[in-house]
């Protein structure tokens, strides 16, 4: 049988799949449906120095192909994250990787969580640094989307935090290679992309946005294709560890992204519809491995035949 495991920068999964930020809360909401052991890793809602209410409703809605979401980053707060019984330590007692998704409205404010984090970083396997979300009115992808910004994120976590750095990249560039380069030139482990594509939807009978907030985040497998695009550039001006999504609902999908040069997947929309892919996704892709003669899953990353 063919080993899945995967090792990112030193963190240690027992299979290439993780759960998304956005789409599996804080960990504690599927505790009664999926066993944690089996899961690659899992990745929390993005905590922020305050709490947050996010946006108005409705704030998600279906579309072809996918969903748009406009949730704007709800969370507790960072001290209620570390405190209360259902964050933090809960996700110390489970047995997979946990990484904390991290964001802010401005620079300051992001290292302020990285350096608390630092503080209470026993079960924290690494911290993935959110410049990406198009869903907020100050900081999300205007950090993204720039790269003098995007680079004094990184620079100011990297400076008050010894965890792993994962910077999740904005899709709503036209030159993803030059932020991939960026923002590991100043700090970051990893990457990890595709965040979601800014996007409209419209109720044709009111004439009027779908969502509260007018633009919300496309994902789904809509977005798929412009995904594996991005993660093919990515890996052609990177080397460090590539965490690949954007529409991956089987393990077609994932191998796909990891043929592509994603060294690990995450899957965020499909969970909404069948939390169960988390594990059926890394038992097709042991399939697909011993059917094709691999003896290791790493043997897949990077493989695109171009020539």
């Amino acid at each position: 049988m063919a080993d899945i495991s995967v090792d990112l920068g030193g963190i240690k999964l027992g299979n290439p799949v993780i759960a998304a930020s956005g789409a599996f809360g804080y960990g504690a909401e599927y505790q009664d449906l999926l066993p944690f052991d089996q899961l690659g890793a899992i990745t929390v809602k993005g905590v922020s120095p305050f709490p947050s209410d996010g946006n108005r409703t409705p704030r998600a809605v279906e579309v072809y192909g996918g969903m748009l979401n406009a949730i704007g980053l709800q969370n507790p707060g960072l001290e209620k994250f570390i405190s209360d019984p259902q964050y933090l330590p809960f996700l110390r007692t489970l047995p997979c990787p946990v990484i904390v998704n991290i964001w802010g409205k401005t620079i300051a404010q992001y290292a302020e969580v990285a350096e608390r984090l630092e503080a209470e970083k026993t079960g924290i396997a690494a911290l993935e640094i959110n410049i990406s979300c198009p869903n907020i009115k100050e900081g999300g992808v205007a950090f993204g989307t720039d790269l003098q910004q995007a680079a004094a994120v990184v620079s100011a976590v990297r400076a008050v935090t010894t965890l792993p750095l994962i910077t999740k990249l904005s899709p709503n560039v036209s030159r993803i290679g030059d932020f991939a380069r960026c923002v590991v030139d100043h700090g970051s482990d990893m990457i990890s992309l595709i965040n979601t594509i800014t996007a409209l939807a419209i109720d044709l009978e009111t004439r009027r946005p779908r969502l509260a907030n007018i633009t919300g985040g496309y994902s789904g497998p809509g977005i798929k294709p412009i995904a594996l695009r991005m993660v093919y550039e990515a890996r052609r001006a990177v080397s460090v560890p590539i965490i690949g999504m954007g529409g991956i609902r089987d393990a077609t999908d994932a191998l796909e992204f990891m043929v592509a040069g994603a060294n690990a997947v995450a899957v965020g929309t499909a969970i909404f519809s069948n939390p169960l892919c988390l594990l059926e996704i890394p038992a097709g892709i042991s399939a697909w491995l011993d059917q094709h003669g691999y003896s290791s899953v790493s043997e897949i990353v990077d493989t695109l035949v171009t020539g």
